[in-house]
């Protein structure tokens, strides 16, 4: 496989489900596509959750045409999405190479713990003995849920080479449970995802700039802009620095500490963003003020969909 980029780019609000609000067309997200192509960020995030189909879909779209070892694709096995069936693990990712077009994924993950060791077990079934297996991962699991899936992977002869986990300045709890520990120990890599909180770290928003009302990440962050305003003034210092905009410092960041991002992507500007983020290189003393800050305000932003990570 080829070798993965400082970032990924996510494919989430490509399915126009209602979490970040919009209505992206094709022809809205090509440009941001191309960009991403042409600044060595090939490596694409989506999954069949993300609008039922149509995040897949729409990156499908761009695919068509380009050499298959040009770009990596992470798609998902999202439990509540399969069926009941002894065959649900093979009919969710055939289904999903059909409707890419692809004979292959390069990481493919279990997307939350529901029921996971059983779903686990059948990812380890379906690709144990198999040529061109990709990186396997699980994706907002907790250490033990983490160590347990390494174990059924190498029960097969496979073995767990990614993990994904909300991940960011104000959510550090993969850390604080040696999640990321673990991952350096094991050769595993740890992608953090929501690193710019869904913009809440962008430095675009402020009580003043509040999100637009009507989606989720509105009624989640617009009540603690307040607080924010203080970190986004701290990376508002070191963007001048580094001549940079304010959403590439939280990257960086994440990247200083060994983690690979997945930034969102539903503007050319965020591709540019991710970019010049990848060339940023924060000092040991810089990013531990960025925690100490961040610390101070004593957010909880565990989303619906996740949990602590003790």
């Amino acid at each position: 496989m080829n070798s993965l980029p400082k970032i990924a780019l996510g494919a989430w609000a490509w399915g126009n489900d209602g979490t970040f609000g919009g209505d992206l067309t094709a022809d809205m997200l090509r440009p941001i596509f191309e960009a991403g192509m042409a600044h060595g960020l090939n490596l694409w995030d989506t999954a069949y959750a993300y609008g039922m189909g149509t995040s897949e879909k729409a990156l499908a779209g761009f695919l068509k045409g380009l050499p298959r070892e040009s770009y990596l694709i992470s798609d998902k096995f999202t439990p509540q999405c399969a069926g009941d069936s002894p065959s649900a693990m093979a009919d969710m990712i055939e289904m999903q190479l059909k409707l890419m077009d692809l004979d292959r994924f390069d990481i493919y993950w279990i997307h939350n713990v529901w029921n996971a060791p059983h779903w686990t077990e059948e990812l380890a079934k379906y690709f144990e003995g198999k040529t061109n297996v990709p990186m396997l991962g699980v994706s907002n699991h907790n250490l033990a849920e983490i160590r347990q899936a390494n174990e059924i992977l190498k029960a097969h002869g496979l073995r767990l080479s990614a993990v994904q986990n909300h991940y960011s300045l104000i959510n550090r709890s993969s850390e604080g449970s040696g999640i990321l520990s673990y991952c350096r120990e094991n050769d595993i890599v740890f992608f953090s995802y929501m690193v710019l909180e869904q913009g809440a770290l962008s430095g675009k928003y402020d009580t003043a700039h509040p999100m637009p009302e009507g989606s989720d990440r509105a009624a989640a962050y617009n009540p603690m802009l307040g607080k924010l305003e203080i970190l986004n003034a701290a990376m508002k210092k070191l963007a001048v620095k580094y001549n940079a905009a304010v959403a590439q410092i939280p990257v960086a960041w994440a990247i200083a500490k060994g983690t690979l991002p997945i930034i969102g992507v539903t503007k050319e500007s965020h591709v540019l963003d991710a970019a010049k983020a990848a060339s940023i290189s924060l000092t040991a003393e810089e990013t531990l003020e960025l925690e100490r800050i961040a610390d101070s305000l004593e957010l909880n932003v565990i989303r619906f969909w996740e949990k602590e990570m003790k």
